[in-house]
């Protein structure tokens, strides 16, 4: 698949959201002002579940260009390991189709991926264990040791390699931004913090390298509990390390700009939790996130479907809707990515674009 130059930029994420205000009616407030100058989105699409199948490929590739033809949907988040490579791929089609149909063009769509746990191909006829072997040990782009848990590195030869996989598999020359993905969270219980710093330095190293020749645009830390743990615990993790880190290898003109955590009325600890510390001042995690100029992008607003069954419910509007327009009301929030492929699901989720998000008030009815 040949690949598609060019990448989100201010100037296209904005003509996006323009086009969308002005002739598709939707709220200007769904539109946030992301690092980088971008106009994304506060509502992006996830890619994560669905067994590696033909069905499912076409499912999200029809909900991806669903997202991207409405106007909605201008952010789209994904990871080498979902589907065992297959996500992306699904994504990749997608993307080479909706770009073929005017207006949309290349820089209005802001693609996420992640790197980290390891990522048989899905499509190869060999069993996973045998993949890896074969693909990443025999030509040493992944060394045995420096896999955690049997299923996560973050070595140099193996981001690089997972990196332009990633590539190809999008078929985009440029990724908008590339998360390490729970790095934390699988390594410091681990390999310990100060072996982990110096392997996060390290990565940070490479992907500086990366964005110098221009094939990425900014990364970030898609996470899981480090973030949201209390200060103290054996995976927390400070934001403010992460800062320093970047800040170590790059300066103030790092490409560390953007975090992934989950948040939901049933995991509301972003919002409620001042287990962050800024120079000294405790704050939550989506108030650290601002204070250090990072975009914040949050996981399973649905609880993988458990809310759009049993969550409470807004006036107006349905559980699902009601846990979506949650998750984007959070004060400091870009948007959630959420997870989305059935048609009458799209639908439903979609329209809240044309709606604002709550007021702080209303929002902090429902923060429990």
């Amino acid at each position: 698949m040949p690949r598609l130059s060019g990448a989100a930029s201010p100037e296209g994420t904005g003509r996006f959201a323009e086009r969308a205000i002005h002739q598709c009616g939707i709220s200007p407030s769904h539109f946030r002002n992301a690092p980088g100058g971008l106009r994304l989105s506060s509502i992006g699409l996830g890619t994560y579940i669905g067994p590696p199948d033909r069905s499912t490929d076409e499912a999200v590739e029809q909900a991806t260009q669903v997202c991207l033809q409405s106007g909605r949907v201008n952010v789209v988040d994904t990871a080498i390991n979902y589907r065992y490579q297959r996500a992306e791929r699904s994504i990749g089609r997608a993307l080479a189709r909706a770009l073929e149909r005017p207006p949309l063009d290349r820089d209005e769509v802001f693609v996420a991926t992640k790197c980290g746990y390891l990522a048989p191909d899905g499509e190869s006829r060999v069993t996973p264990d045998r993949w890896v072997e074969t693909e990443l040990v025999a030509t040493e782009i992944l060394d045995p040791a420096d896999i955690v848990d049997d299923c996560h590195a973050m070595s140099v030869s193996y981001l690089r390699d997972q990196f332009e996989r990633s590539r190809s598999n999008l078929g985009l020359e440029t990724i908008d931004l590339l998360y390490l993905h729970n790095a934390p969270d699988a390594q410091l219980p681990v390999v310990g913090r100060d072996e982990f710093m110096r392997r996060l330095i390290e990565a940070f190293g490479l992907l500086e390298e990366i964005r110098a020749s221009g094939r990425l645009g900014a990364y970030g830390l898609a996470t899981w509990d480090c973030l949201r743990v209390a200060r103290g615990s054996p995976g927390y993790f400070s934001l403010e390390e992460g800062i320093v880190a970047a800040r170590s290898v790059a300066g103030d003109r790092h490409g560390f700009r953007f975090v992934q955590f989950p948040f939901s009325v049933g995991m509301p600890e972003a919002a409620l939790y001042r287990n962050q510390t800024v120079k000294g001042e405790r704050l939550t995690l989506f108030e650290a996130a601002q204070r250090l100029g990072l975009g914040c992008f949050t996981s399973v607003p649905l609880l993988q479907g458990q809310l759009a069954r049993v969550g409470p419910v807004s006036d107006g509007l349905s559980a699902a809707q009601t846990a979506i327009q949650f998750a984007r009301s959070a004060p400091g929030t870009l948007g959630p990515l959420v997870g989305q492929k059935e048609p009458a699901h799209l639908s439903e989720n979609l329209k809240l674009a044309d709606q604002a998000p709550w007021d702080r008030r209303e929002f902090q009815t429902y923060l429990a």
